[in-house]
């Protein structure tokens, strides 16, 4: 498989359940792909520019891994792209660094999928949230190639054994699915 990073952008991961279970599944079935937590190396928001820099341009592929906060992604993916990703580097006259590279969203929502449709609570498809995402891959020249989405894994939907262990089984799902199209990715 080609070049992995996986960018955890969870804001706390050490209280999560879907997100730390996706990435625990990924390490041990992945053990070749990088995996940054932001929320330990950056509890400050004050992000390594240099060394994160480095790390996309050793990527062939970049998984930004995450749950949904507020339709969005949590603050401290925010702060890291908003760092990272600086003209120059990732896009401007001079900036190439992330040409041809792929991008991979893997993320999680507390409300169950039915709840993301046009007839839902929130009125719009999962995919309505995803055109920033879109956007910054032509922007900096990178491909994006899809994403890997499982809802219904909120904190509230744990107060017993039972539905913790429901949320593990479905994060793990969510993991093997995501390592299908790593493997499909890095065919093409």
């Amino acid at each position: 498989m080609k070049n992995v990073l996986i960018i955890s952008g969870h804001t706390d991961l050490a209280t999560s359940v879907a997100n730390k279970t996706i990435l625990e599944t990924l390490a041990n079935r992945l053990p070749e792909a990088e995996i940054v937590k932001l929320d330990e190396l950056y509890p400050d928001f004050k992000i390594n520019v240099e060394a994160e820099q480095q790390r996309l341009i050793r990527a062939d592929i970049i998984v930004l891994q995450f749950p949904v906060f507020w339709y969005s992604a949590p603050s401290i993916l925010e702060r890291w792209m908003e760092e990272t990703f600086r003209h120059g580097f990732s896009h401007g006259c001079t900036g190439d660094k992330l040409k041809g590279k792929k991008l991979i969203l893997s993320f999680t929502t507390g409300a169950p999928e039915a709840m993301y449709s046009r007839e839902g609570a929130m009125g719009y498809d999962i995919e309505d949230f995803l055109p920033c995402y879109k956007a910054t891959c032509r922007l900096c020249q990178m491909e994006f190639a899809g994403y890997v989405y499982t809802g219904g894994v909120s904190y509230g939907n744990r107060t017993s054994i039972e539905l913790i262990e429901q949320q593990k089984i479905a994060s793990e799902e969510h993991a093997q699915r995501l390592i299908e199209l790593l493997e499909k990715t890095s065919r093409r």
